[in-house]
């Protein structure tokens, strides 16, 4: 057996897996070989960790048995074709992404960019700030889409007694099912969070953002792609929308001259939003589970298919 592992581990982790594989089983790790037999090494892979380059399934790789990626979302794979089995990281980011999201929304009602800017420069404000704070208690909130994270924003924001909605296009569990029922409710709407993966692109459109009102929020940590991005600076320059909090962008790293540097009415994590101790760490762990699964011809935990999304 080779196993092939993408992703980029340091040497503790490395040697989890070499003790933990069969003695005659073959490690190859990406970042340990040269770049012109990376390649080559990752098509003799009976076992893959990781999230190679799409490119890299042009060609046929009939050796492939098990496939673990080292993400949630994959919709960038929607177009490989494998006969191997493949499993994502199910709902291992769920609850940080969910953190993330209602921690920046609070920061942006309770003026903690603003606040830390007059840290910074060692300005005191005081009391011209208070009169211009917010609170998360009780908003009305849209959330799209009804996956693990989703569920894990809605379960957070009953401790501050809002009125949540879900959106899910065929889920039975969601309030909102369509485009115009979307439309319908964002006039009384103060905060939209987007869970939405890759699949959704473009899905909230300028006429969505427009429905919007000029003190609501708009928060992203599906795919920056779901969302039509100059659309959503338009409405923040021109003060058609309270703020932003972005996770994710159409273009990442995001651009020098994006005008979402600069705007004081948005926030950027920077894609860090399923960030955790030990991230690599729990990657790892799934991935030998489910590696003992597979050979024990037991089910995968966390089970895909690439061309369905889900």
């Amino acid at each position: 057996m080779i196993v092939f592992v993408n992703t980029k581990l340091d040497a503790t982790l490395k040697a989890r897996i070499q003790q933990a594989i069969p003695p005659d089983a073959t490690l190859l790790v990406k970042q340990d070989l040269p770049n012109d037999e990376q390649l080559a090494a990752f098509r003799t892979a009976n076992v893959l960790m990781g999230n190679p380059d799409p490119d890299w399934f042009r060609e046929p790789l009939p050796e492939l048995n098990f496939w673990q990626l080292d993400s949630a979302g994959f919709d960038k794979y929607a177009q490989v074709q494998v006969a191997a089995a493949v499993a994502n990281m199910g709902d291992y980011f769920a609850w940080p992404c969910a953190e993330t999201m209602v921690a920046g929304v609070m920061a942006l009602y309770r003026r903690i960019p603003e606040l830390a800017v007059e840290q910074d420069r060692k300005v005191w404000v005081g009391v011209p700030v208070r009169n211009r704070m917010g609170l998360l208690l009780k908003k009305r909130v849209v959330i799209l889409g009804t996956g693990t994270i989703g569920q894990a924003v809605k379960q957070m924001l009953t401790g501050f007694s809002c009125d949540t909605k879900m959106l899910a296009r065929t889920d039975p569990r969601a309030d909102l099912h369509s485009v115009d029922e979307l439309k319908a409710v964002l006039p009384d709407t103060d905060i939209v969070i987007n869970c939405l993966p890759g699949s959704a692109r473009g899905f909230f459109s300028a006429e969505l953002i427009a429905a919007m009102t000029p003190t609501s929020i708009y928060a992203n940590v599906g795919r920056g792609t779901t969302t039509d991005e100059p659309a959503l600076i338009a409405a923040l320059q021109t003060k058609k929308l309270g703020g932003a909090v972005l996770d994710v962008t159409a273009e990442e790293p995001l651009p020098a001259d994006s005008p979402l540097w600069s705007l004081p009415t948005v926030l950027l994590t920077q894609h860090t939003g399923g960030g955790q101790p030990d991230e690599d760490g729990g990657k790892v762990d799934l991935f030998l589970r489910n590696l003992q699964h597979f050979q024990a011809g037991e089910p995968l935990e966390n089970r895909v298919d690439l061309t369905k999304g889900y």
